[in-house]
């Protein structure tokens, strides 16, 4: 039986929730693990994205211990990563640039580090797009 939340005015609706994978080996993802949420407690841990598509999305969480995790996002070849995120503690825009990685740097990284992208569908410097992020990421 699904467990309901309702509005107030009376709407309802199942409550979702959203799949958790934990990975502990550098992986590939497919579009069938848009939506998921990656939690990765494994140092250096590479999860290469596969190519943008409109819709795709993901979010990756920091799940080891402060300082001792890094974890690397890597677009295909033809893709890259821009929006706006933390950076040695400024908030900065980051320009896409293709097959270049982003990475949780591990001497700053906290459990709960997390970001979630998105794909446009669109090759090139904007392939995906940052969604939104805390933490450190370069």
């Amino acid at each position: 039986m699904s467990n309901f939340k309702t509005d107030a005015v009376g709407n309802n609706a199942p409550i979702e929730q959203s799949l958790v994978q934990t990975i502990s080996v550098s992986s590939s993802l497919g579009y069938v693990d848009s939506g998921s949420i990656i939690a990765v407690a494994t140092d250096a841990i590479v999860v290469t994205l596969p190519s943008t598509k409109a819709g795709v999305e993901y979010t990756f969480i920091n799940t080891g211990a402060n300082g001792a995790n890094i974890i690397t996002i890597s677009p295909q070849s033809a893709d890259g990563i821009a929006g706006t995120i933390t950076l040695a503690g400024t908030v900065v825009v980051r320009v896409g640039t293709a097959d270049a990685d982003l990475i949780n740097t591990k001497a700053t990284s906290k459990l709960g580090d997390s970001i979630t992208i998105i794909g446009t569908g669109i090759a090139g410097v904007k392939a995906w797009i940052i969604k939104g992020s805390t933490g450190i990421w370069a």
